[in-house]
């Protein structure tokens, strides 16, 4: 497969809402977020992309993009064209498999994200969304036992959560108080993994890490 690399600033629309994308892109370097926005302006990030991550898959089947791709980080990002891809499942059965996987997959963290939205209190809401990035990135080489790099600002950990900003300052720092997160500088320290994961009912299972015979 030919791939074609391209830098996007922190900020930058990846994929635009209601375009008719020809390519698929993957996060290579930096965060994503898919957002969703009314016409107020006001926006909810209904997903986090991480290195490794697919950002529009679901592109090959649905001509019209329904929500926007965003640079949370700055970000490098491989496009591949949809031709090529289509191409090569043909070719290699096992890969349109593998690519079904992964669209399920995000559709498994889709409905966590949603009884987190609905269901968890703002405290376990962020300790789940921390244990599942940490894991996301400790599962591609990206973490360290007990820390990760998430540089994001409060207003966007606030949209990724729902929450105001003021709500989102005053639950990082009910975390920290419980010496359960440090986050400095864009680092994020986990000074008791397990009581966080206990806090926030955290089961990994939605993710689907473990590899099974499929």
């Amino acid at each position: 497969m030919n791939w074609r690399f391209r830098d996007f600033p922190r900020g930058t629309e990846i994929i635009r809402d209601r375009s008719r994308p020809a390519e698929s892109c993957l996060i290579v370097q930096g965060f994503a977020v898919r957002a969703g926005y009314l016409r107020s302006g006001q926006r909810q990030l209904t997903a986090l992309l991480v290195p490794g991550d697919f950002a529009d898959l679901h592109g090959l089947l649905l001509k019209v993009m329904d929500h926007s791709v965003i640079a949370l980080t700055d970000c490098r990002i491989g496009f591949v064209d949809h031709a090529a891809l289509r191409r090569l499942s043909a070719d290699h059965p096992h890969l349109w498999r593998l690519f079904t996987l992964l669209l399920t997959i995000d559709a498994s963290i889709q409905r966590t994200w949603l009884v987190s939205i609905g269901r968890r209190n703002p405290a376990s809401h962020l300790a789940h969304l921390i244990c599942e990035t940490h894991l996301r990135l400790f599962s591609v080489g990206r973490a360290r036992p007990d820390e990760f790099e998430l540089p994001i600002g409060q207003a966007d950990l606030a949209d990724l959560l729902g929450l105001s900003v003021v709500h989102t300052n005053r639950t990082l720092q009910e975390l920290r108080a419980q010496n359960l997160v440090r986050w400095r500088g864009g680092t994020v320290h986990l000074p008791d993994r397990k009581a966080l994961a206990a806090l926030a009912e955290f089961d990994p299972i939605y993710l689907h890490l473990d590899p099974e015979r499929r």
